[in-house]
């Protein structure tokens, strides 16, 4: 039995506590009335009195009573678990060139005033194609896409993004420039791979969301080997981005806690694809069989803009087939410069989907 004063376990059957002497007493867990030692049932509500009286008495005595006060980390069967998620993701890093440079002789506000506004334009950009922004590294941010929201595209849009952000403080640095400061030029390396995210709790009700895993450190080595206001990417991002983006080679680069040289691709522009069905066609697509009736009916439909031709035209069942016999039918019936073959080629109706 545990006295109520001084928290000290006694023997079942004491009625007194043989450290401080207190008569001890049951008590009732369903009333908490203190009853006699050697009671068995609560004179109060009339409860059974057992072992759960001294859960109930264990449970009335004060944590200092106890000794559970602690001053030290919280127990480990108290901290948070963290349940890891592999994912294929692109990881982005982007940074400023020379910052250390730009803020050497001036004062941390006029600092403040010139970087914030240039990471602003950084994580708009990667927000613009729904990535994540991880962290902020100072003069640079941390960015993730096809993680935590999974997206299938996930290494064009982190290429579409790092486009827009060059693009952006080319502007902003011919502003500061104009000013009477110095340049702002930015580097972003990008790289694709698995990776497990989880999330951890750092107090205060904050959760982070953080990758572990070597793509993310190959991304950041490709930032560091971008050179000044360029993109850098790694070879599993170029597989597959090719096509869709100019990639201009730059060799085998040594890359610090890599033993094997890596390949390297900076990034140039906009290739001339836009979607899978383009770079499915430059690959060589297999024959297109068993769909003569359709093909003939838009053989002999009369399609001109402006027209309603929708109950003249078959009904596909699936998308991919119908984007299969549309382009197939422009090259060989239609006018590639028709409304069909058009809405393949249009860059604005792809960035128009990216950014739905």
């Amino acid at each position: 039995m545990r006295c109520t004063k001084c928290g000290t376990d006694n023997a079942a059957d004491a009625r007194f506590c043989n450290q401080c002497a207190t008569l001890l007493r049951r008590v009732c867990p369903k009333c908490a009335y203190p009853n006699a030692p050697d009671a068995k049932f609560c004179a109060q509500c009339g409860a059974a009195l057992g072992l759960q009286s001294a859960a109930g008495a264990d449970a009335s005595v004060s944590p200092v009573a106890r000794g559970s006060v602690h001053l030290g980390p919280e127990p480990l069967e108290d901290s948070p678990t963290l349940d890891g998620e592999r994912k294929t993701v692109t990881a982005l890093f982007a940074d400023i060139k020379g910052s250390t440079e730009l803020m050497e002789d001036i004062d941390p506000e006029e600092a403040r005033a010139i970087i914030d506004p240039a990471l602003k334009l950084m994580i708009d950009a990667v927000r613009h194609y729904n990535g994540y922004v991880v962290q902020s590294t100072g003069d640079g941010i941390f960015a993730l896409f096809g993680a935590p929201v999974a997206h299938e595209d996930h290494p064009q849009r982190a290429l579409y993004a790092a486009l827009r952000m060059q693009e952006e403080l080319k502007r902003y640095s011919a502003k500061v420039l104009a000013e009477g400061g110095m340049p702002i030029q930015g580097r972003v390396g990008i790289n694709t791979g698995e990776v497990v995210v989880r999330s951890i709790e750092t107090g205060a009700g904050q959760v982070e969301y953080t990758p572990i895993g070597h793509t993310t450190n190959l991304a950041s080595r490709m930032q560091t080997a971008a050179p000044v206001g360029s993109i850098a990417v790694s070879e599993a991002t170029r597989k597959l981005c090719e096509g869709y983006f100019i990639l201009k080679p730059l060799g085998a680069t040594k890359v610090k806690g890599v033993s094997e040289p890596v390949n390297v691709y900076e990034v140039t522009g906009l290739g001339p694809l836009r979607t899978r069905l383009q770079r499915s066609v430059g690959r060589g697509l297999t024959k297109f069989v068993g769909r003569e009736r359709e093909i003939e009916a838009l053989k002999h439909a009369q399609i001109r803009p402006g027209e309603d031709a929708g109950r003249s035209l078959p009904r596909w069942q699936s998308r991919a087939s119908a984007s299969r016999a549309c382009s197939s039918s422009s090259r060989r019936l239609l006018n590639p410069t028709g409304w069909c073959w058009k809405r393949f080629r249009s860059p604005t109706a792809r960035r128009q989907r990216i950014c739905r």
